[in-house]
């Protein structure tokens, strides 16, 4: 059964490297090619529409250098960026133009629905300009179909495990209370995993036992308020091999990462759309067959995007779970791969061997 209002395609034009996109979006998606071309431009248009949403636009521009950064190759070339996302039955869509400041505004903002297949009834909805008016639209409106596109958007999520350094939020105290859902950066996991054990405690164990297989000195999780602020967790955690309680600082960056990882992935409720760039960083290739079986198991609840520069990650998927992504005539462009054309080579190799072989494009 399909699931309501699930990201069914999306179109850009003019942002970063993307001139134009048209791509069709399945409930796994995974993205290879070669540094530089594209891939984390495309993960990161998502974090723009969540800052988008979330009236945050311009804060975002300006950490990224200004509107002639997103645009592509500049507003000398580019006159404006827009996106159309089909969530259907609704839609919702911008056109951004260079501003003052080098900021961007919009020129329009439009929520529609599908009035029959094929004709859309759209309303611009943007009288801001500085910023979005979809949550604003939203609280005028109630239950329009505003509010079904700005709750789906809000679940989308781009998460990023890399940072495992010493000043790592991760690593630190953080507060017992934001446990609502997991954060980007993982800076909640030790108030996530506490929450999960007490209210999910079946799903909580499916976590343990699944960083059990990837780091078999791992026991358990040993997760309580901070003795001196009992408003404050650290993710602490114990070894098969003693008594001793172990901090995140203890564990290796990989193992640290799957944890993350694991949790995201068998939480009971995940976001709608889950966005992750290159997830297999410093992963022994077990727990990369074993990360892989968790974003296929994940696709039957949400929808995954996912960047890897990773063979053996993309030896674990089907043809049609992966798209291509190249730099060709100064543009990213982005193609699925066809189970059909690749039929006589797939009965021999599996497909990262394929794509070593430099037989789909994407070059290492």
């Amino acid at each position: 059964m399909e699931r309501a209002h699930r990201l069914n395609n999306i179109k850009v034009l003019g942002f970063k490297s993307i001139k134009e996109l048209d791509l069709p979006i399945h409930d796994l998606n995974v993205l290879i090619g070669a540094n530089g071309v594209g891939k984390s431009n495309f993960i990161g248009l998502f974090k723009f529409i969540r800052e988008l949403v979330e009236e945050r636009m311009q804060v975002f521009v300006a950490r990224k250098g200004g509107a002639n950064k997103l645009l592509h190759y500049g507003s000398k070339v580019t006159q404006r960026i827009f996106v159309d996302i089909d969530v259907s039955p609704n839609h919702y869509a911008f056109r951004l133009v260079p501003g003052q400041g080098d900021k961007l505004l919009f020129e329009e903002e439009f929520v529609g629905f599908d009035t029959q297949p094929g004709k859309r009834y759209p309303e611009n909805i943007n009288r801001n300009v500085i910023e979005s008016d979809l949550a604003e639209y939203t609280r005028q409106k109630g239950w329009s179909v505003g509010r079904y596109v700005h709750d789906v958007l809000k679940t989308w999520r781009v998460y990023h495990f890399h940072d495992t350094s010493d000043s790592a939020l991760v690593k630190k105290k953080g507060k017992i209370t934001e446990a609502d859902y997991i954060r980007e950066d993982a800076s909640n996991l030790a108030a996530f995993l506490f929450l999960m054990q007490k209210q999910h405690p079946m799903h909580y164990q499916r976590i343990v036992k699944t960083v059990q297989l990837v780091v078999p000195f791992f026991k358990e999780f040993y997760l309580l308020p901070d003795a001196e602020n009992k408003d404050t967790i650290l993710l602490r955690w114990t070894d098969i091999h003693s008594d001793m309680e172990f901090t995140a600082d203890d564990l290796s960056d990989g193992s640290l990462r799957f944890i993350c990882l694991a949790t995201l992935l068998l939480q009971p409720k995940l976001p709608s759309l889950i966005l992750l760039d290159e997830p297999e960083l410093g992963l022994h290739p077990m727990a990369i067959q074993i990360l892989a079986g968790l974003f296929r198991k994940a696709s039957h609840a949400a929808q995954l995007i996912v960047s890897t520069q990773s063979p053996n990650l993309v030896s674990e998927f089907e043809a049609n779970d992966i798209i291509v992504v190249e730099h060709k005539d100064g543009a990213s462009s982005f193609a699925r791969l066809d189970e059909e054309k690749l039929e006589k080579w797939i009965d021999e190799y599996s497909l990262g061997e394929i794509w070593q072989k430099n037989l789909i494009g994407g070059n290492l």
